[in-house]
């Protein structure tokens, strides 16, 4: 990786950082009312659709190609074309957590917010790789990458999957507890 790509990798890694800390912050300090919080809540889970279900199925053609089921390429291509759903669906996440109120004194809030940082973030730090990956020919079976690259995509591929189901996980769980307590 060029010393400019690193810079531009930094620059998207602090702005994601800042973006997360907007969203917390405005959440935790702004009181957005019952009917943001009802639309908020409405978008935050459209969104959580469109970039999980995203994920989840560029994440589906990558476990196809560790088969040898379909070529590296599909999967590079799909992820290539889903981009701007996963992060537009990670912006829309953002904008209405901030809308929803998240309980910051709770453990299980703060490691879902957590959870998220870490998922952009790994989202990011991924980028490299796919470009090492897609430079090689499309029939590379998983096996043939060198040790370092299949172990890479193994630990962003684990990182970010436990991280999504834990945000979805948790998120599902504080909003049963508010219907419960009627909040």
């Amino acid at each position: 990786m060029t010393p400019r790509q690193r810079q531009r990798l930094a620059l998207l890694g602090i702005l994601c950082t800042a973006g997360w800390l907007a969203s917390v912050l405005v959440g935790h300090y702004v009181d957005c009312g019952p009917e943001l919080h009802r639309i908020g809540l409405a978008v935050h889970i459209l969104a959580l659709v469109l970039s999980f279900g995203t994920i989840l199925v560029v994440d589906w053609l990558g476990l196809l190609w560790l088969l040898g089921k379909v070529e590296m390429h599909a999967s590079g291509k799909l992820e290539a074309a889903a981009k701007p759903l996963i992060w537009g669906g990670l912006a829309l996440l953002l904008v209405s957590g901030a809308l929803i109120d998240p309980d910051l004194t709770s453990l299980v809030t703060v490691v879902k917010l957590a959870s998220v940082l870490i998922l952009m973030l790994n989202g990011l730090s991924i980028a490299p790789a796919m470009h090492r990956l897609l430079a090689l020919p499309p029939r590379t079976r998983f096996t043939e990458l060198t040790r370092r690259l299949r172990l890479r995509l193994m630990v962003a591929l684990t990182v970010s999957q436990a991280c999504w189901w834990t945000a979805v996980l948790v998120g599902l769980f504080n909003s049963t507890l508010r219907r419960w307590a009627g909040a």
